[in-house]
């Protein structure tokens, strides 16, 4: 049995660092234009060489989106992002709209079919086979039986989501932030405004009800690690994470949780203890709550998030800055600007060439002299696990209150 590729999202590069240091196979992103996280920070197409060859050395594949639907006076954008892609050495295009695909077969690089293509069926995924696709990444409402068999009746590599937010519309193709905004969904400019709480009223205004209990807009994210194993086993070729807006440590922890958990499940030693602990890692960045999404077909009555925001359970708060790295006894020196900190306190590195660090401070001294404790303002010294850069920031790993979330 192939052990599946994991698929980490890249928004900016602190993230894409922390993903491959978590142990991604592959990582996607975007550049400037026609990608479906227009929000996200992204990359410039003159980044690509640069980035590209740092994936290399980490044996990661690169995948760049070229998402959204395109219009006529974006046409030539095709052509300058695609012969930037071609020149770095980009792995695959992920996209959809057939101008993209006439073009991205013209520079001969592999491409995979976006979840916008809402593909749902052996024919669909044959069709896009045909037209050259190496991959297709299935619409987010099949369930595990409709992609075993799809898989079985097509040879062609399977993408699916495992784990991040999910959408109410089908496959992510929504007007409501277009409608409300001039923002839209589908050029990935997306201001979620169905995450919020409504108000519904009846035909003559004699009553009105207040849709914030349930935020029946808004669903909770997709969490499959209680069934990895069997999506392992449904051959799919790559688990997707969704998450190009999130943050460094969110990034972190889901990587690393389902590395692990696919690393585990073939030395026979992915245990649902282990399960529970990875569910409690990732219940601390951000979340509304987790679920099985579309993939057993079942209606949930408990599918919705409940509240507005994340239900993380821990949060992080700025405390200082780095100042200095000592290579040979790897010393972080740091400036505490905001915040005091304590031994034992679980803090966060993070910095655009380092990505994250996350380690519980063990040991601890204080303007040079050991100590338990440091307050604002206080030069401190402590060991970290890996190198850290003079203006790292600093952050202390703190519970969340739910009314901060």
């Amino acid at each position: 049995m192939k052990k599946p590729e994991l698929l980490a999202p890249a928004g900016n590069k602190t993230n894409l660092i922390a993903a491959i240091k978590n142990g991604a196979d592959a990582v996607y992103f975007g550049v400037e234009n026609l990608n479906m996280r227009a929000a996200a920070k992204n990359f410039n197409t003159d980044e690509l060489p640069e980035l590209v060859a740092y994936c290399k050395e980490h044996e990661v594949d690169t995948h760049l989106t070229m998402n959204t639907i395109v219009y006529e006076n974006e046409l030539d954008e095709i052509d300058k992002i695609l012969t930037a892609a071609k020149a770095a050495g980009i792995d695959m295009i992920i996209c959809w709209d057939m101008a993209v695909i006439q073009r991205v077969r013209e520079y001969e690089i592999p491409f995979c079919i976006s979840t916008q293509a809402s593909i749902s069926n052996s024919a669909a995924a044959q069709f896009y086979k045909d037209l050259g696709a190496k991959r297709i990444v299935l619409a987010r409402e099949c369930t595990l039986d409709q992609i075993k068999e799809i898989k079985s009746k097509v040879d062609i590599e399977i993408e699916a989501f495992v784990h991040g937010a999910m959408c109410v519309a089908i496959s992510g193709r929504c007007f409501m932030s277009h409608e409300v905004f001039n923002r839209s969904a589908n050029r990935g400019d997306c201001l979620q405004p169905c995450r919020r709480e409504f108000k519904i009223y009846d035909t003559h205004n004699e009553a009105e009800y207040l849709l914030g209990e349930d935020y029946v807009l808004s669903p909770k994210d997709l969490y499959a690690m209680p069934f990895i194993d069997q999506l392992i086993e449904a051959g799919i070729d790559s688990f997707k994470i969704e998450g190009r807006k999130r943050s460094p440590e969110y990034i972190s922890k889901v990587i690393r949780s389902y590395r692990e958990a696919i690393d585990l499940y073939f030395i026979n030693e992915l245990t649902d203890e282990k399960k529970a602990g990875y569910e409690e890692e990732l219940k601390k960045v951000y979340n509304r709550g987790f679920s099985p999404g579309f993939y057993f077909n079942t209606q949930n009555e408990d599918q919705y998030a409940g509240i507005y925001g994340s239900k993380a359970t821990t949060r992080k708060t700025y405390a200082g800055k780095v100042i200095n790295f000592f290579k040979q006894s790897s010393i972080a020196h740091v400036k505490l600007e905001a915040a005091g900190i304590t031994k034992e306190d679980e803090l966060y590195i993070i910095g655009n060439a380092t990505g994250i660090i996350e380690l519980k401070l063990s040991d601890l001294f204080v303007n040079d002299v050991r100590g338990n404790s440091a307050n604002k303002g206080d030069e401190i010294t402590f060991p970290v696990p890996d190198r850290v850069r003079p203006g790292d920031k600093l952050y202390k790993v703190v519970q969340a209150e739910q009314n901060e979330k």
